[in-house]
């Protein structure tokens, strides 16, 4: 067996097995506070809302483990049982170009990928997400999505998958660094193209028609300084009944955008206090921050894929008897998670530390006690658990715990900080 082999199978085994350490600590740990609310939440939060909430976690976790065994099965069969170099070697014996064959092998290892991964979506959200009363979505408006985000990947996908495949074969030593610039210009493209052309396709924007809290919200924006195309209301209720708000766009073409579930369930003055943390996220540049890593993490992995695919050890070591531009690509894709899955909790924690920022900066443009108060009912409605593992939390919450979090606020308002 190849070096790299037994290092392959090493980090899949220990990501494996901590996956599932995890998953079992959060599991007993909710189930440990099961029967009381946290002190903080015992006068906000129900104790029906609470075992629901833990249910809701519970389940989504034990489903969790069920999809990581699927997982991890098909990623040992399409490597090591040789199943991309089956797909290869069956279309290489059409004789088509290099170029043809890579998109045809590609495009034919994700579709199987997808029929196979089609049962657990319907279980996910036509069984856990239908249990615990968060599904809208109708069986027609599911496959509709279906339809649409294959024919956008094939739209969309093809000409860059093309470009990219050129450049690996044709364009010399320094291919990654013109792969590396195509990525970033094609990242920028769709976060431009998003919210105008891409978001309408799935879901019905409108423009927000509640005057007084249209007055509220630009007079927010003009105080922190903030221009946008407008405040948008999207129809998420159609297909789940969670609540949420985010930014889309950058530039001239920025967009505010609340869930039609969420206006429902704030006030005026919670939703004023919501769009304040949302600003703070572009207030601290985190926006631009994350923009930067993920372009510095890109050009990371495009380099270190230029040095694997000049290796025969890389192809043989995974399974694949013929190297080639696309098989590396292939590989890569789909062992870097093994070896990336333990860098996790640094990412958690930056994401963390930028919501503890923006949260300064919504108190000192806010009212404080309406965005806890919209925080509790965000938990509450959207089922989120109050009694986090702190470790499971640590590895895979972008958000502080809800008490966290709250304590952060409350301890800024006492001792009167601001951004």
């Amino acid at each position: 067996m190849h070096l790299f082999t037994i290092i392959f199978l090493s980090f899949v085994c220990a990501s494996v097995l901590v996956r599932l350490w995890l998953g079992q600590r959060q599991i007993n740990h909710i189930r440990a506070h099961y029967a009381e609310v946290p002190p903080a939440f015992a006068d906000k939060i129900s104790i029906e809302d609470h075992h629901r909430a833990a249910d809701y976690s519970c389940a989504k976790l034990g489903f969790g483990k069920v999809m990581l065994g699927w997982e991890t099965l098909w990623l040992l069969l399409w490597t090591l049982g040789g199943g991309i170099n089956l797909i290869d070697q069956w279309w290489s014996g059409f004789e088509f170009s290099i170029l043809v064959t890579g998109i045809i092998v590609i495009f034919s290892l994700g579709l199987i990928s997808s029929l196979l991964d089609l049962p657990f979506s319907l279980y996910q959200t036509f069984v856990i997400e239908e249990r615990f009363g968060f599904n809208q979505t109708t069986l027609k408006t599911w496959l509709t999505d279906l339809l649409k985000t294959t024919l956008l990947v094939v739209v969309i996908g093809v000409p860059l998958l093309s470009a990219i495949l050129w450049l690996m074969n044709e364009a010399g030593d320094n291919w990654w660094l013109y792969a590396w610039l195509l990525w970033v210009g094609f990242s920028l493209l769709m976060i431009w193209a998003y919210p105008a052309f891409i978001a309408p396709m799935f879901n019905k924007f409108s423009q927000l028609e509640d005057s007084s809290l249209q007055t509220r919200i630009e007079k927010l924006l003009q105080r922190c300084g903030f221009q946008s195309q407008g405040v948008f209301v999207v129809d998420g209720s159609r297909r789940s009944s969670h609540g949420n708000a985010y930014f889309t766009g950058f530039g001239k073409n920025k967009r505010i955008v609340f869930y039609d579930t969420l206006l429902k369930s704030l006030s005026a003055e919670e939703v004023e206090a919501v769009l304040a943390h949302e600003l703070g996220h572009f207030k601290r540049n985190h926006i631009k921050k994350s923009l930067l890593l993920s372009t510095i993490i890109s050009l990371a992995g495009f380099a270190i894929l230029a040095w694997l695919m000049r290796s025969d050890w890389f192809y043989h070591s995974l399974g694949v008897e013929t190297a080639s531009t696309h098989t590396a690509l292939i590989l890569f894709m789909l062992i870097m998670p093994a070896f990336t899955y333990f860098v996790s909790p640094m990412f958690s924690a930056l994401s963390r530390k930028h919501e503890f920022e923006a949260d300064e900066f919504a108190h000192s443009n806010s009212d404080y006690k309406a965005l806890i108060s919209a925080l509790v009912n965000l938990y509450r409605d959207n089922a989120s658990t109050l009694t986090p593992d702190p470790l499971h939390s640590m590895f895979y919450d972008s958000h502080p715990p809800a008490t966290i979090r709250i304590n952060h606020l409350e301890t800024i308002a006492s001792s009167g900080v601001s951004d």
